[in-house]
């Protein structure tokens, strides 16, 4: 068989994979009987051994790295036809867009741990920041586009205060400052009436060049305008993210990560590098706390807990760290998998902690390893 053929027949393989996927995404997310529940995650569990007895992972990798745009075709399409067949359905689309936000919290913690090697377990204060900054804003004469990116710059100040301590420490210490500032935050939430205390605030509809985002959206779900903001929002972050993994940034942050004495023996500055590193990913956080707290309408402390952090350091070891696709499916198993299975009451979480320690013995790098580095192939060339 001809080199075009084989890679038409992994095209098709591809194809199908991400249609199937995408049919029992859909299913799982609109069904609600508990017998279809468990049909759909036996089906899903059987198509992951066929996929995998046929190789399809490995192909989907090859044409990860061989053509990219292909591979991401594959997933814009069949997400776009999901969001189009639950149009109507509220509680999908708040899935949808949860993942969505989720997943762009955890890409900010992957340029911290999986890239800088910062382990930053204040994740949800940060998403607070993002929320609360959203909630006093909303109601001056800001524009709620500004007020977004308001709250990942105020995230991102609050961070560069965190990040002093954690330069003096080093490992587990450092760790230790982030779960001291995450228990303290939601203290001073509790605390502060000008914020709402324990009652939290209520947060304004979010409106955009007149776009009401609490009115039905496109003859669907008002949820749907939170979908495609969310979903914007993902991209970027996550186009932002692998262009800063692909270039020199990225490659000066591996080198702080493996080991900062042999880097800063190279002349890189260490404390520069985990400052970026911690600035600019909270500032991501920030950005999707924002979102959040406009999508809510309403925040209380009770939203940006400590378990709430453990959730978003989970989804980045669960894909992989370092690995910025891999947040997407970990978020969509971490967040919606245990709201469809309320059925079971709080067997579920039993059965969902089951599931992520299977994945964790049998695939310690997570859902989706992350790969050896490679540039984009004319970079560092001459024209000829």
């Amino acid at each position: 068989m001809k080199q075009q053929d084989k890679l038409l027949v992994t095209y098709c393989e591809i194809l199908l994979t991400s249609t199937i996927i995408t049919s029992l995404v859909v299913a799982f997310l609109i069904v609600e009987k508990e017998v279809l529940l468990g049909v759909i995650i036996g089906l899903g569990i059987l198509g992951f051994f066929i996929a995998k007895s046929r190789g399809i992972p490995h192909k989907i990798d090859q044409v990860y790295r061989e053509h990219p745009w292909f591979f991401y075709l594959t997933i814009l399409l069949p997400m776009i036809i999901a969001i189009v067949f639950c149009r109507h359905e509220h509680f999908a689309l708040f899935m949808i867009a949860s993942v969505a936000i989720y997943a762009t919290a955890c890409l900010g913690l992957t340029l911290q741990l999986g890239y800088a090697g910062l382990t930053n377990f204040a994740g949800a204060s940060f998403l607070g920041v993002g929320g609360y900054t959203v909630a006093v804003l909303t109601n001056q004469s800001i524009p709620n586009v500004l007020v977004i990116l308001l709250a990942g710059l105020m995230a991102a100040i609050i961070g560069s205060l965190l990040i002093l301590p954690v330069l003096r420490t080093r490992g587990h210490y450092a760790a230790l400052v982030t779960i001291a500032f995450a228990l303290l935050f939601k203290t001073f939430l509790e605390i502060n009436d000008t914020l709402g205390g324990p009652q939290g605030l209520k947060i304004t509809s979010f409106k955009i060049f007149g776009l009401d985002f609490n009115e039905p959206f496109l003859g669907g779900s008002f949820y749907l305008s939170y979908v495609v903001a969310a979903l914007l929002l993902m991209v970027g972050v996550f186009v932002i993210t692998r262009l800063i993994e692909k270039s020199w940034l990225g490659l000066h942050l591996d080198a702080v990560r493996l080991d900062e004495t042999v880097a800063s023996c190279f002349g890189i500055n260490i404390a520069a590098w985990k400052i970026l590193a911690f600035t600019l990913g909270n500032f991501f956080i920030g950005l999707a706390g924002g979102l959040y707290a406009q999508m809510l309408g309403h925040i209380a402390p009770t939203n940006f807990t400590f378990g709430d952090s453990l959730i978003l350091i989970s989804i980045v070891i669960l894909g992989g760290i370092g690995n910025p696709l891999g947040v997407i499916p970990a978020a969509f198993l971490i967040i919606v998998l245990p709201e469809k299975l309320q059925f079971i009451q709080e067997y579920r979480f039993l059965l969902f902690a089951i599931l992520v320690i299977l994945v964790l013995v049998y695939r310690p790098e997570g859902l989706l390893k992350r790969g050896l580095r490679s540039f984009y192939r004319n970079w560092g060339r001459e024209k000829a």
